[in-house]
């Protein structure tokens, strides 16, 4: 199983902006999650790393952008206007196979990483 690792994660304040990355290890369907204290880990944003095609949750589409580097091998979250409901620790999945249902759920993806932390403060 290759792994995959988040790095870009940092403290900041509201409004900022910031660019998650991921090693890919050559997955081809992935997808960004978060977990903040004491909640369930959601998923915000998917890609189809081959043909571009995304997939958002509601509360994020029009702040976060998932995006690819096939050349790097490398998945993107690029993350505008950032609120202190932000605050979570971010992680990267993977998968093999074309996930079967809103490749937003936790249970579509066989391969995470260890997880970055965004804190945004007022």
């Amino acid at each position: 199983q290759r792994q995959l690792v988040e790095s870009g994660g940092d403290s900041l304040q509201v409004g900022g902006s910031l660019r998650l990355s991921c090693s890919a290890s050559g997955y081809p369907f992935m997808a960004w999650f978060r977990q903040a204290p004491s909640k369930a880990r959601e998923g915000h944003a998917a890609i189809d790393r081959a043909v571009a095609t995304t997939n958002y949750a509601g509360p994020v589409r029009d702040r976060f952008a998932i995006s690819r580097d096939i050349a790097k091998d490398t998945l993107y979250l690029k993350m505008d206007d950032l609120k202190p409901e932000d605050t979570a620790t971010y992680y990267c999945a993977a998968s093999p196979l074309r996930p079967p249902g809103t490749w937003l759920g936790t249970g579509e993806y066989t391969v995470w990483g260890q997880g970055t932390q965004v804190t945004v403060s007022s």
